[in-house]
């Protein structure tokens, strides 16, 4: 691990889930109650693109030395995350009930307010233009990106405090891999604190969040992050 990542316990890998049911339907899929609903699983298309995510997960691993005894697989709870860490899991031969996959609900989608619930996903540019405004600023009713990398930061402090010395793999959902991305590419800038969560708090600033944009995923899309 380069020094510029020395703050950290881990290595990290994150990735999309493959296409789901609400993207076939062109849908906003964003609360917990919703999220979690078995009809909102991945579509046949998703599910092909988790089983490829998950081999080339395991060819990085192959290439990089690390042992499958070392690797974790965090994941949002969401029907659509849940069913792309189940393949990618199985890919990898580890027991999907097992202590190296972990659900956190800190990794969750980001609610976009009951203005955008179950509407077509064809209103998110007016979500991000907003967040390009005022990323502090949430659409009604729903998370701004701040709140989205408040919640993000508890979850990294979780894994950098349960988990020393591995590989792990975020599996989650475009908004918030793209907060994600954001606020870790900045941290590597961060010159003089040690700390994590001081790191954290130093880039969460208007400037650096509504540009979350620029880091966006595919679904399915594996990528190292840090």
């Amino acid at each position: 691990m380069d020094k510029t990542t020395s703050f950290l316990q881990n290595r990290y890998w994150i990735l999309r889930h493959g296409k789901s049911i609400p993207n076939e339907k062109g849908l906003v899929v964003s609360s917990l109650e919703n999220g979690t609903r078995p009809e909102y699983q991945l579509a046949p298309d998703g599910v092909n693109q988790a089983q490829l995510a998950g081999e080339l997960f395991l060819k990085e691993l192959n290439q990089n030395n690390i042992a499958i005894e070392n690797v974790r697989i965090c994941y949002s709870p969401f029907s659509r995350t849940t069913h792309t860490a189940k393949v990618v899991a199985s890919v990898l031969n580890l027991p999907f009930d097992g202590p190296q996959c972990k659900v956190m609900e800190d990794i969750r989608e980001r609610y976009f307010g009951p203005t955008f619930e179950l509407m077509s996903h064809e209103k998110y540019p007016e979500i991000w233009a907003l967040d390009e405004k005022d990323p502090f600023m949430p659409a009604e009713g729903g998370e701004s990106v701040n709140d989205v990398a408040s919640r993000l930061a508890v979850a990294m402090a979780t894994m950098e405090s349960e988990f020393q010395g591995c590989s792990i793999l975020v599996v989650s959902h475009g908004d918030p891999l793209q907060i994600l991305q954001t606020i870790l590419n900045a941290t590597k800038q961060v010159n003089g604190c040690e700390e994590f969560s001081s790191r954290i708090q130093a880039v969460r600033v208007p400037t650096i969040l509504s540009q979350h944009r620029k880091f966006a995923l595919e679904t399915g899309e594996l990528r190292r992050v840090i």
